[in-house]
């Protein structure tokens, strides 16, 4: 059965375990024990028991879940101990982290023959390193209450500098949330880095008109925003096309209509990917594992336990997602390797216009 996930002293331990193998005597083989799969992920993971039961039992396996903190430290903690890897496959490496994962050597190449059922937009790394698991749009949301004729809600990045919308946004540290990241990379992409009005110039005029910023997406979704679940009053925060889903799918009563809206106009597009962390012993189940979360089981359970949308195009949405959740037409891409060069820069930049 699925071993219970570690708690962060228990990870702690592991990565000090690991650290002195790797002191003392260099390079190692995973320790995974046989007859075990070990998944490292991110805190936002969630997959009912049930469909991960579905892989034991095909295998004869325990499939052990292994959280560590937010996509950044994942991946950091992964680096650190790639030399005796604590795991056999790694889940939730986003395209904001992708080239710093990839450029460590982390991976061991694999292309799943289920990937003919992946659009070949989300199919960024063409070496076979990663493989796309799911997407979703960071976007802004708003709370539909608040917005009238008097004050319409608004439409663009732009409108957000409007001294009208003054203390009304609340968004998510770039350096500590990865939808914080999301969102500094659209407006870096939508207002660019030189010319009369820089990204710069943009969150310059977003600290003047009263900009609110959280560390994570917890504390401005439910602490600062008005929408929905939220208990704040900002009316405006950084969040994802399916939250208005979400809202939708967990009140008691359900409403026909989601009480928050996603303003998709300006949405950057994030995509999860998995990889099999190379040094495993467990090569061929950590295949069959990627594989697996490719298929029907894992893919279907997404949106339901996660909020995104699963990336196998055959896979059928649930009806509220169907109904209240949305993609993005257009949405703002930035390459991988190029976040990957400039993400430090970036922000520190932003840093020092908004928080100093």
């Amino acid at each position: 059965m699925t071993r219970q996930r570690p708690t962060a002293l228990h990870l702690g331990v592991l990565l000090l375990a690991a650290a002195g193998i790797i002191g003392c005597a260099g390079p190692s083989p995973s320790a995974v024990p046989p007859g075990e799969l070990v998944l490292l992920t991110h805190d936002s993971f969630e997959m009912p028991e049930t469909v991960l039961a579905e892989f034991e039992q095909r295998h004869a396996v325990d499939v052990m879940v292994l959280e560590a903190g937010d996509a950044g430290s994942m991946v950091n903690q992964a680096i650190l101990t790639r030399d005796a890897p604590l795991a056999d496959v790694l889940f939730g490496v986003d395209n904001t982290f992708l080239s710093r994962a990839v450029e460590a050597g982390l991976f061991e190449q694999y292309r799943s023959p289920l990937l003919e059922h992946v659009p070949a937009e989300f199919q960024l790394d063409n070496d076979g390193w990663v493989t796309p698991i799911d997407y979703g749009d960071v976007c802004l949301n708003i709370d539909s209450s608040a917005f009238d004729d008097q004050l319409p809600a608004p439409v663009r990045l732009d409108d957000l500098t409007d001294p009208a919308y003054r203390g009304l946004l609340v968004v998510q540290n770039p350096a500590t949330s990865s939808p914080g990241m999301a969102f500094l990379l659209a407006t870096i992409a939508r207002f660019g880095e030189s010319g009369t009005y820089t990204w710069r110039d943009y969150w310059s005029d977003l600290r003047a008109n009263d900009v609110l910023v959280s560390a994570g997406w917890s504390d401005a979704y439910y602490n600062a925003f008005s929408g929905g679940a939220g208990e704040g009053d900002r009316p405006v925060v950084v969040s994802y096309g399916t939250s208005p889903a979400a809202e939708v799918f967990f009140a008691e009563p359900p409403p026909s209509e989601a009480p928050t809206r996603a303003l998709m106009d300006d949405c950057f597009r994030q995509v999860e990917f998995a990889g099999i962390l190379a040094g495993t012993e467990a090569d061929e189940l950590a295949k069959a594992f990627i594989d697996f979360m490719l298929d029907s089981s894992f893919q279907q359970a997404i949106p339901l336990n996660m909020w995104v949308f699963p990336a196998n195009r055959g896979v059928e949405l649930p009806q509220v997602f169907l109904d209240h959740a949305q993609v993005a037409a257009e949405p703002i891409t930035l390459a991988a390797d190029e976040i990957g060069r400039e993400r430090d820069r970036w922000i520190e930049e932003w840093t020092d216009v908004v928080l100093r």
